[in-house]
This record gives C-alpha cells, structure tokens and sequence, in this order.
C-alpha cells in the first residue's frame, strides 16, 4: 500500500511545512507515503490564455513523467464531492480491489493540463472554493490521515 502526492510548486510558509510533515509522520504509520514536487513554471501577470495554456502543458507533462499505473486522483473544483466517510470507502475500495498505490495531483496556480485529467481514475473536489495549491496540500494529507483512522476504526474528531 502506498500513497504519492505529485505537487507543483514548493511550499515557503514555515507553518505549512511543519504541518505537511506532522501529518507525513502520522500517515507512515499505516501506509507508505511519497510527495513529488514538481517546478511550477514561471508565470507573469497578464498571462495570455495561450501562455497560461503552455505553462499547463510544460507542468502537465512533468507530472505525466512521475505516473505510472497507479490509480491517479486528481483535485479539481469540477470533481467529485466526497464526506470524509466516502474518500475513506474510496481510498479502501481501490487499495482492495483496483491498486496497491494511489496517486493525487494537486495542480499549480493556473490549474492543470487536460491531459492530467484525461489520465485521472478520479476527480476530487474538496469545495467550490479556490485554495492555495501550497495550503490545499496539507488539507489533503490532513484528510489522508482522518480517513486511515477512519479505515482502521480508530477515534478522530468529527
């Protein structure tokens, strides 16, 4: 079992690391766990839609390169609304029945290539909200965690 994290972009925020290493920790307990960050490309302001294209793309293909045949989730606003309960039946299901390894992508500023989208196995949207890529990392490890205490039955504030 294990999970990979493919991320465009570094995290800066001292805080944000501290919190994306505590759950790390927490997480390596119950499976094996891998974060990918990818370069975000350079973009100015005023970006035309054709240049915010071309930075999709470039991104999109440093994050086609680190997949292989996992089951890839993507986070997108468009995906899938899930309770914490269901990803945690989700993320179950597809360790039982589908692959040993699951993949999520968090996306830069600009958003992701189609051709990510096209190769996710699941669209996932944790609100209608826009969030930091940076930020929505540690919320997604925060719901990696909850839903492994979930799936081994153990307490977790609700």
């Amino acid at each position: 079992m294990k999970i990979k994290i493919i991320a465009v972009g570094k995290i800066k925020e001292k805080y944000l690391a501290d919190g994306i290493n505590e759950y790390l920790k927490r997480i390596s307990r119950y499976s094996k766990i891998e974060v990918v960050e990818i370069p975000d490309e350079k973009a100015l302001d005023n970006l035309s839609p054709r240049d915010e294209e071309i930075i999709k793309e470039k991104e999109g293909e440093k994050i086609l390169s680190k997949i292989g045949n996992e089951f890839v989730i993507v986070l997108a606003i468009e995906g899938n609304k899930l309770n914490s309960l269901e990803l945690a039946e989700l993320i179950e299901k597809t360790f039982s029945y589908e692959s040993s390894e699951i993949t999520f992508v968090i996306g830069g500023s600009l958003g992701l290539d189609k051709r990510v989208y096209e190769r996710s196995n699941f669209m996932l949207s944790f609100s209608d909200m826009t969030f930091p890529h940076q930020l929505m990392r540690l919320i997604l490890l925060e719901q990696i965690y909850r839903l492994f205490r979930i799936n081994n039955n153990e307490p977790y504030h609700k």
